[in-house]
Order: C-alpha cells, then sequence, then structure tokens
C-alpha cells in the first residue's frame, strides 16, 4: 500500500551527493516493485514485506550536499538521473552515488522534462542497441505511446530507422509528430494480415509473443520485448538465439529473440542529457499530480493507459 509519512533525513555517505527532488514519476517499474508482479518480482523487492519502503527511479533536482570524494558534481547543480534498486526518488530528499545514472540538466531542458526522460529511453535505448538496428531498418513499435515506446520511436528516427508503430488510433498524429512513418491501429488492424515485414520487431509494452511476431520479420530479423514473456519464454529463446547465430548458413538467418538487458551508468545519463538539449528525444508527459496525490498516481498508471510520463511535483 501507498502512503506519504515522514521519514528522517539522512546526510549524503562518502562517494554520493544529495538532491533535493523538485519532480519525480510514477512509471512502470515502480508499480512493477510496488505489486510485486509478476510473481519472481518478490525476490528482489522481499519475499514477505518490502525492502525499500519509499519507491522511485526518476529524479530531477538541486544538489544540496556533497559527501567525501565526491568531486564531479557540486552544491547547486541542477540534475536528474534514474535510481532503479536503491529507489527513494518518492522523497523530498535522496541521496545517490556520484557515479550512478545521474548527470547535469542541460540549460535548454525543463526540469520536469529532465525527470521524465530516464526510465522510458534507457530501457528503449537497451532494446535498439541490443537489436542491432542501423540506419534504414525497418522497426516496428507495439505500444508506441507508453514511456518505452514514445522514447523508442524518438530514439530510432534519429538513428535513422524506418519507424512503424501500433497503437489506439486517436495518438496517430502525436506518434507521427515522434518520427512514426506509418501507424497501425492496435483495435481494429491485425498486423500480421498486412503486407509489411520488418527487420526489427520492439514489443514496448510486452503484450506480444515472438511466435505471433515471427511471421512479420524478415529472414535475420529480430523480436526485443520489455518483458519476459509468457512462462518467462524470451530469456530462454534469447539464449538459443545467440547459440543460432554462431553457425554458419541457415541458422545465421534465422528470426530471433534478443533479450535487451539495461545498460545503466553515468555515461548513459549524460547521453540522455545530450540527447535532450539537442532536441532529439523529448518524453512525452500524460498528466501531473502532487505528492499528496501520489496514490491517485499509482492508480492511473497501473491502468496501464498512461501516454508517456506521469510526474510528482515535490
Amino acid at each position: 500500500m501507498v502512503h506519504v509519512r515522514q521519514v528522517p533525513e539522512r546526510e549524503p555517505a562518502a562517494g554520493e551527493v544529495l538532491v533535493r527532488v523538485h519532480t519525480t514519476t510514477v512509471n512502470r517499474t515502480d508499480c512493477a516493485y510496488r505489486a510485486a508482479h509478476p510473481w519472481f518480482m518478490r525476490a528482489l523487492t522481499g519475499l514477505r514485506r518490502p525492502r525499500r519502503t519509499v519507491l522511485g527511479t526518476e529524479y530531477a533536482g538541486e544538489v544540496i550536499g556533497v559527501g567525501e570524494g565526491a568531486v564531479d558534481l557540486t552544491v547547486g547543480d541542477q540534475v536528474f538521473g534514474y535510481n532503479e534498486g536503491r529507489f527513494g526518488a518518492h522523497a523530498e530528499l535522496l541521496a545517490v552515488p556520484e557515479d550512478s545514472m545521474i548527470a547535469r540538466i542541460p540549460s535548454n531542458v525543463d526540469v520536469k522534462m529532465a525527470a521524465a526522460s530516464t526510465e522510458g529511453s534507457h530501457y528503449a535505448r537497451s532494446s535498439i542497441r541490443r537489436a542491432g538496428v542501423r540506419a534504414g531498418n525497418r522497426v516496428l513499435v507495439i505500444g508506441a505511446t507508453g514511456g518505452i515506446g514514445s522514447a523508442a520511436v524518438q530514439l530510432l528516427a534519429h538513428l535513422g530507422a524506418r519507424v512503424n508503430v501500433v497503437c489506439a488510433a486517436e495518438h496517430a498524429e502525436m506518434v507521427r509528430g515522434l518520427g512514426a512513418e506509418t501507424v497501425i491501429d492496435r483495435f481494429t488492424e491485425d498486423i500480421t494480415a498486412r503486407p509489411e515485414r520488418y527487420d526489427v520487431v520492439v514489443d514496448a509494452v510486452g503484450k506480444s509473443t515472438f511466435a505471433a511476431c515471427r511471421p512479420i520479420l524478415l529472414p535475420g530479423g529480430r523480436y526485443v520485448s520489455s518483458e519476459l514473456g509468457p512462462g518467462g519464454q524470451n530469456l530462454p529463446l534469447a539464449a538459443l538465439g545467440a547459440v543460432g547465430t554462431k553457425i554458419p548458413g541457415r541458422l545465421a538467418a534465422a528470426r530471433r529473440v534478443v533479450f535487451p538487458y539495461p545498460e545503466e551508468g553515468q555515461h548513459v545519463a549524460e547521453e540522455i542529457a545530450g540527447l535532450l538539449a539537442s532536441g532529439a528525444f523529448s518524453p512525452v508527459i500524460d498528466r501531473e499530480y502532487g505528492l499528496d496525490e501520489i496514490v491517485e498516481a499509482y492508480r492511473y498508471v497501473e491502468t496501464g493507459e498512461k501516454v508517456g510520463s506521469v510526474l510528482i511535483r515535490m
């Protein structure tokens, strides 16, 4: 159960910086840890009770304290970042390692946009890199309006890929503005009945399967999903695909699954900062709540109907 309460303040430890959080988000990652869903999440979150009592992964704010040994960031720096595993961004103060996924907010970027920029984009970045997308590749993004999907469309367009998307028709204009060439209505069209074939399918909501998408992949095509798939099938299928690609001939061109192990670190935050500053990436904002409304924010995100990101202002 989510609720708001006072917790003791803390000082930054060695190598940490203390951030006064101005804006955070509620996202799919927060909801998965809160609900310990799917079931295997309990191994990470705690079998009987949560290991982390303050959730929150994304944040943007101001450095107000610097621990011993932290030399890059200084008091007064405006920063943003991502803190999965340690969490704590759903609080007014957050202590994070200086070498974690944190970077200065570019001068031309609003703090709210910075706060919403990391969760979806770093998962999308991992999917695109793991699938080996290149300029000119035809890519289908399933679920193009969520945090991961909307980031994937922009990153793919920036890379020079030909982006096709599946989403509700009411959002067609928005996703075309992000860089999509073709929009397929998820309610009225069957992607397997269309003539198009793709180098890569990115399922940004985890609602498809490799078996369902295999017929629309070109030879050598890759399928990547934000979820493990039914029965956790995407992990063993990815392992089998990795073995198959080492064998010359027919198997090397087989359609296969790849798994997007997310990459984190300061260099990822710096890369996102550059994309934000250049305008190549701009997170989509759905709505905003106050911290005292965070329960309502969780309820809304867990409906699965959000478009882009949901902000929490401190």
